[in-house]
């Protein structure tokens, strides 16, 4: 399976929507689990990295390698 390149800060495109509607998430945190906000409501959620990845469709918007959080 290819791995998808994502990095933290990026706005990810998940395969289902969210229930406020929206499907982009911006990953927030990253490690052995990644934590995803939604960008519609601000909802926080934890995922597996595993399964974070075979949910990703694409990343929308790349992160500013720049910017520090």
């Amino acid at each position: 399976m290819d791995r998808k390149p994502f990095q933290l800060g990026d706005i990810v495109e998940m395969k289902k929507a969210h229930p406020c509607g929206t499907n982009a998430w911006k990953v927030i945190r990253m490690g052995m689990d990644i934590r995803m906000k939604c960008t519609g409501c601000g909802h926080s959620v934890l995922l597996p990295r595993s399964r974070f990845e075979k949910r990703m469709k694409k990343v929308l918007v790349q992160a500013d390698p720049s910017a520090t959080e």
